[in-house]
């Protein structure tokens, strides 16, 4: 018959071991996260596709009511007819504004090194790429000497075999870099794209999955944790698609006003990198102050203006009237956990912290609460 003693040691050698389990497998998952991390934003970036098309899908049932797949394809369809729309009456704009804003933004860079430079500024440390070195090379080149008849008789001959062979492969090289690249952007877009339309089309197949996993104990809490997400998630990406249309659309019209060439194109940079807070503002501001110092500095000071109302709008107007009730996060919180996420996992954890960031707070919020009904209870008991 066991003592009590033998009881204790049994129940600490499976505390201890239960304990050394789980750090291993903590540790495992913290590797796999690490070393997949591509992999799993993009898997989430594809949940909240389908998280955004089923909050459209339940905003439509509002509207015009009908069964979930029905409302699903009118979504589908209305947002392929406006992308359709943008591209058939903009494409040729979007390309040639296109065009000319990267030759302005490169002279615009290029100018500000120089502006540096002359007033005692060292740019060595910046990695300007080859655009500095493109603006230095004409003032900075050396005079070549006069080319003997020797030297221009060696010029006209026909090169090696070996310099056509080292030629050759570095433009097979270039082109495989160019389409290995196209073909990982254009899949990483259909996989976003698939994984979206299949969790929005039976988000309750996905939802009964997920907890049927969790153990019948916790199963109640990961249901109220699940909804939370969800409708959280939900909130937040409506939120963020009418903040995202207001941004685009103001600073289109404001740029066309002032008379900045590429207004388009740069309305619709600034629309989509609002989707990325404080960050993405500052970097859409960035763009447009550089491309606008080609039009003079009356320009460039009245799109800094521009940038500063937008940003007012976007910050003190937009985001406390629309996500009043979906987030509700510091912004120096924020910012310190996208600037974490961006230097560990590149662009992909600065694009999606702030989802990461609100599923978190969702989680931690129910803990508390819990925390709090547990410490609570006992003092009920009492009074009663």
């Amino acid at each position: 018959m066991p003592t009590e003693h033998d009881t204790t040691r049994s129940n600490l050698t499976w505390a201890i071991a239960v304990g050394g389990i789980s750090t291993v497998a903590f540790a495992a998952f913290i590797l796999f996260a690490w070393y997949f991390s591509a992999t799993l934003f993009l898997i989430f970036a594809g949940i909240l596709l389908g998280v955004g098309l089923n909050a459209l899908t339940e905003l439509f049932r509002r509207i015009i009511g009908g069964p979930h797949s029905l409302r699903l394809a009118a979504v589908c369809l209305l947002l392929t007819a406006l992308l359709s729309g943008v591209i058939f009456l903009g494409g040729a704009t979007i390309a040639d504004q296109t065009k000319v804003l990267s030759t302005t933004l490169k002279s615009q860079i290029v100018n500000v090194k120089s502006f540096l430079d002359r007033h005692g500024v060292d740019t060595s440390y910046l990695d300007f790429g080859a655009l500095g070195a493109d603006a230095d090379a004409p003032a900075n080149a050396p005079v070549k000497p006069a080319a003997s008849p020797t030297s221009e008789a060696k010029s006209n001959s026909l090169p090696s075999a070996s310099a056509f062979a080292s030629g050759g492969s570095a433009i097979v090289s270039q082109t495989l870099k160019i389409i290995l690249g196209a073909v990982g952007a254009l899949g990483n877009f259909f996989i976003v794209l698939f994984l979206g339309l299949a969790f929005a089309a039976q988000p309750s197949v996905y939802r009964k999955g997920l907890l049927a996993m969790t153990p019948k104990k916790q199963r109640a809490d990961m249901t109220e944790i699940v909804d939370r997400i969800s409708s959280t998630l939900e909130r937040w990406l409506i939120a963020q698609m009418i903040t995202m249309l207001a941004v685009g659309a103001v600073t289109w019209i404001g740029l066309m006003l002032i008379g900045v060439p590429s207004a388009f194109i740069l309305g619709v940079q600034a629309g989509l990198l609002a989707f990325i807070p404080t960050v993405g503002a500052l970097l859409g501001g960035l763009i447009v102050v550089l491309a606008s110092l080609a039009s003079g500095w009356v320009a460039a000071a009245s799109a800094f203006v521009l940038f500063l109302g937008v940003h007012a709008m976007e910050s003190y107007i937009l985001t406390p009237i629309l996500q009043r009730q979906a987030l509700d996060i510091p912004a120096a919180t924020l910012f310190a956990f996208q600037i974490m996420l961006g230097v560990v996992f590149g662009v992909w954890g600065l694009a999606l912290a702030l989802p990461v960031l609100a599923i978190v707070k969702v989680v931690l919020d129910f803990m508390r609460e819990d925390e709090d009904d547990k410490t609570s209870s006992p003092s009920v008991v009492k009074a009663a």
